[in-house]
């Protein structure tokens, strides 16, 4: 079952905007330069929880979640509040595996709500397949429970389920699950990996309708048509020169440098396509890793050269005062901004030109839940 249908549509849809009903803002926190997660507490946010089956019969979602992370990551960054864009916010879960925790319900928190979109990239490439247990009810209400939500009423609330067995399964219902969720404001969407009919009696669709979700049946053996355009070798050269911009700060910046590398050899070897797609998600304001990057983290509020410790400095700058700091981390922010500038050109030529190859109306993960994610946000004044 190792297909190519995009089934990270969800993971994206774990992802976090902002409403544009917010009429106040808060009050900006200390950041933390060394911090995992950057906050950005002015903007309201869209948060998308995963939930994917990884029992054995789910090999082919998986690998496409993987193959179709950064195709929707890209969409969503097109997302706009009046005149400002969303924040995104990604948590992801597995269920139904054997080697789980059977008393937890073979459920297992992959990663918490983050906008670190390498981390997420290398916890998905971390799931495997085995057994299966499936217990929808006891995941919603699990993610449910240990996911910080928030109390934001303008944040959009997302789940996305995806697997192939009873919706009904397990000790908890999924009809108390889906009140749950309603009482917070999250609303649910099922994604059965099947028949359409079969979905519905086996009640997939009313665990959505009963939280204010939509309802989605995919061909998860639908092998996805990856389109080659003119412009790809020129993204991918550029995203050569995109990563030589980023100055890593301490032992975490190493780190994260190396993780970022290793995300886009993960891509790599699925195609040149996809990895063009990450390349894109890189230049668009989704990708932030101001906990690690000096480029980034000047741009925080809370910012300041003086606290900075010359022994976590990268050593191109051991020997600088913070003048001289300042001087090559703006050198290397117009170096970025111009090379995300000709990405994103490229990149729209590269879409008009997939536009004209490709069909419409495609039965894929991608389609299906780019278009719910859409209708859901028009409720909170999001266009595109």
């Amino acid at each position: 079952m190792k297909t190519k249908f995009k089934t990270l549509a969800i993971l994206f849809c774990m992802i976090g905007f902002m409403s544009c009903n917010a009429n106040e803002k808060k009050e900006t926190k200390q950041i933390a330069l060394l911090e995992t997660e950057t906050h950005h507490p002015n903007k309201q946010s869209i948060k998308v929880a995963l939930l994917l089956d990884t029992s054995n019969s789910m090999d082919g979602l998986i690998d496409q979640a993987k193959a179709q992370l950064w195709d929707i990551v890209n969409e969503l960054s097109y997302a706009k509040c009046g005149d400002e864009q969303p924040n995104l916010n990604i948590a992801l879960y597995e269920y139904g595996n054997d080697n789980l925790n059977g008393e937890e319900g073979f459920i297992r928190q992959v990663i918490a709500f983050s906008d670190d979109l390498d981390e997420i990239s290398k916890q998905l490439f971390s799931l495997t397949t085995n057994g299966g247990n499936e217990y929808c009810g006891q995941a919603i209400q699990t993610s449910l429970n240990q996911l910080k939500w928030g109390d934001n009423q303008d944040d959009l609330k997302l789940i996305f389920i995806a697997g192939n067995e009873p919706f009904s399964q397990g000790k908890i219902s999924y009809q108390d699950a889906a009140k749950q969720a309603h009482k917070n404001g999250v609303s649910i969407n099922t994604i059965f990996c099947g028949d359409y009919n079969q979905g519905i009696s086996s009640y997939w669709k009313d665990g959505a309708d009963l939280a204010h979700g939509d309802y989605m049946a995919i061909n998860h053996n639908h092998t996805t048509t990856y389109v080659a355009t003119p412009y790809d070798d020129k993204i991918l050269k550029l995203n050569q020169k995109l990563n030589s911009t980023y100055v890593a700060y301490g032992n975490n910046g190493r780190k994260k440098m190396a993780l970022q590398a290793e995300q886009d050899d993960n891509a790599q070897g699925y195609s040149d396509e996809n990895a063009v797609s990450r390349t894109v998600s890189k230049s668009s304001h989704l990708y932030k890793n101001s906990s690690w990057d000096l480029v980034d983290a000047e741009k925080e509020k809370d910012f300041k050269y003086d606290s900075l410790k010359k022994e976590e400095l990268p050593a191109e700058l051991k020997d600088k005062n913070a003048k001289e700091i300042k001087a090559y981390i703006a050198t290397k922010r117009k170096e970025r901004e111009v090379i995300q500038t000709e990405i994103q050109n490229l990149n729209e030529k590269r879409r008009l030109f997939i536009k004209t190859q490709q069909k419409e109306g495609s039965n894929d993960l991608e389609n299906a839940m780019i278009k719910a994610i859409k209708t859901q946000a028009k409720e909170k004044k999001y266009t595109w």
